[in-house]
């Protein structure tokens, strides 16, 4: 009985690839597996030898990448053929792709009020931004799903089901970077922002502790995320 190759060339709709057996083997109870867990003398070839499979060539290649790394696939930021590759993905019988390709679009906001540290000399020794908490609005579950333990439902204590909205939820953290780069790794993108003038009036009726020259620069930003 003859074996596949340790690399095996395949010809998808047109597209030509190369990939490891292993590769395609590496998801139990796939199609691939199935297939190229068999024989080669039952698999279908094309006119130069190479191993034909009659799916969607171009999208063939988001299958080889999620099978060579699944833990680390993300869905590419923005991607026009969702549920065309959901499709592939259920004849490949690809459990975590599909899961992948059926994330809800949704829609989050990360808002945050802020001012900057100055030191002794004003304007001339500013040293640090100053964020007092970053603030997330939208879907529930949706929140949970990108910001998973960072972020704090002590202001919102779950009274309804997740795909309920709220606009009382925040993070744990104040760096707003890390919450931007956690949202763009869930494939959301920022499609506007907003945000209030600074150098206002100084307020004489200060709280206690309150410097009068950072409360002039307070300002409050808010930016809106999409996911298509």
């Amino acid at each position: 009985m003859s074996e596949f190759p340790s690399v095996v060339e395949l010809n998808v709709g047109g597209s030509p690839y190369a990939t490891r057996l292993e590769t395609l083997r590496s998801e139990e109870g796939s199609w691939l597996s199935e297939v190229f867990g068999g024989s080669p003398d039952d698999a279908a070839r094309d006119s130069q030898g190479r191993f034909f499979i009659d799916r969607d060539g171009e999208l063939f290649r988001y299958v080889l990448e999620y099978l060579r790394e699944p833990a680390k696939f993300k869905m590419p930021v923005d991607f026009p053929q969702r549920v065309r590759l959901r499709k592939e993905a259920e004849f490949f019988r690809l459990g975590g792709l599909v899961e992948q390709t059926t994330k809800d679009p949704g829609t989050i906001s990360i808002g945050y009020r802020g001012s900057f540290q100055f030191g002794r000399d004003g304007l001339a020794d500013v040293k640090f931004r100053k964020i007092t908490r970053l603030l997330v609005h939208g879907r529930v579950a949706t929140c949970r799903e990108v910001f998973g333990d960072t972020l704090n439902e002590s202001r919102d204590p779950d009274h309804g089901g997740p795909d309920r909205y709220t606009a009382r939820f925040f993070l744990k953290h104040v760096f707003i970077e890390q919450a931007f780069d956690m949202l763009q790794e869930n494939g959301f993108r920022c499609v506007g922002s907003c945000g209030s003038g600074t150098a206002g009036s100084v307020n004489e009726n200060l709280k206690p502790g309150v410097d009068s020259e950072e409360n002039r620069w307070n300002h409050y930003n808010e930016f809106i995320f999409v996911r298509d």
